[in-house]
């Protein structure tokens, strides 16, 4: 039975998107079969990042409406064999119910690993429809006061659900400007939110990265915490996570 996560944030423009995909990815290429669901209804924008957006014949809302079967809605990845993506409608004003949504996932559950979900930003309808059909959370932030506080309403919001687990990534953190007080410190965030801090994601200019770098390792890292496993050549999970923490402190 998959395990379904929502990925949400406060705002836009924190990478909640980017990092729903990089952590599906990384699922999928430690051999975990992975959906990867895109409930942010208007922007539909999980199947560009995948670059899969020329690939869908339907979305969601197809299945919902009856048009066509849960399987037949999925994209498999043609570079990730266990990786699909479930693209959501472009038409924001048509209302779908939670519950609709839930019942598809929960069919499509039983031959799932994990089911990605990727929500949109704020604490509006949409939000509360991709939560209601996760078990647990992973909330998306930078390091800014503006996305702090945005990120603190969906982190009360996220405690009035009965997840099982709320996790926190800081993404985008730039170290020198951490060091210089111009951004806020990963640890400050998470206990200013009261959320566990799961992983810090540096800032880098690409959004998949198949070298070795600091923000590949990070997702790795991230993928890790759900499946229990370790680093691999950097390591456990706990000693690499430290090593970044250690960076933003130089």
């Amino acid at each position: 039975m998959a395990r379904k996560i929502v990925i949400t944030s406060g705002k836009g423009g924190v990478g909640k998107t980017t990092v729903t995909a990089n952590l599906g990815v990384q699922l999928a290429k430690n051999g975990y079969r992975v959906i990867v669901c895109d409930l942010d209804f208007g922007l539909n924008n999980i199947d560009v990042v995948l670059g899969v957006e020329n690939l869908a014949s339907f979305d969601v809302v197809d299945v919902v409406e009856g048009r066509c079967r849960p399987k037949q809605a999925l994209v498999r990845h043609p570079r990730y064999p266990t990786l699909y993506s479930l693209a959501s409608n472009r038409i924001s004003e048509r209302y779908v119910s939670p519950q609709a949504v839930r019942l598809i996932l929960d069919s499509l559950a039983q031959r799932f690993d994990f089911i990605l979900i990727d929500s949109p930003a704020g604490i509006d309808e949409g939000f509360h429809r991709a939560v209601a059909c996760a078990d647990e959370a992973l909330l998306v932030t930078t390091p800014h006061i503006s996305a702090l506080r945005d990120g603190a309403r969906v982190a009360g919001m996220l405690k009035s659900y009965r997840l099982q687990r709320v996790g926190l990534v800081v993404n985008m953190v730039r170290n020198d400007l951490v060091r210089r007080g111009e951004l806020l410190k990963p640890e400050e965030i998470a206990e200013t939110l009261k959320i566990p801090l799961t992983v810090v994601v540096p800032e880098e200019d690409r959004i998949f990265l198949d070298n070795i770098t600091d923000r590949s390792r990070a997702f790795r890292i991230l993928a890790n915490f759900y499946t229990g496993g370790i680093a691999g050549a950097e390591g456990t999970k706990k000693g690499f996570f430290s090593g970044l923490i250690r960076a933003l402190h130089k």
